[in-house]
């Protein structure tokens, strides 16, 4: 993977997480999360999407399942830290600081 693919992957990966992180649940469907991404700047496909969803449950930033065939993430704690900044996890871009 090339370098720029890889900063878009980790983007991607963080918008994903701090999206989560803004819901009063801490979670979304695959569906909302598509759309952000898509509002954000990455056009994914839902495969793709399912991917990254994946990858985040394996590091444990967020718990997904697939109820009814939807995939729902839900933000775990470690996941929120990874939010806001105060973890830092290769493979997903640390936030910028508020300006």
């Amino acid at each position: 993977m090339g370098n720029f693919a890889k900063l878009v992957q980790e983007d991607m990966r963080l918008v994903v997480v701090r999206v989560l992180a803004e819901d009063a649940d801490y979670s979304h469907n695959e569906h909302v999360l598509r759309s952000a991404l898509r509002s954000l700047g990455h056009t994914v496909s839902m495969d793709k999407l399912r991917t990254e969803l994946s990858w985040l449950a394996e590091q444990g930033l967020i718990s997904a399942s697939a109820p009814a065939g939807v995939m729902v993430a839900k933000l775990t704690a470690r996941g929120l830290d990874v939010a806001t900044g105060a973890v830092v996890i290769p493979g997903v871009k640390r936030p910028e600081p508020e300006l």
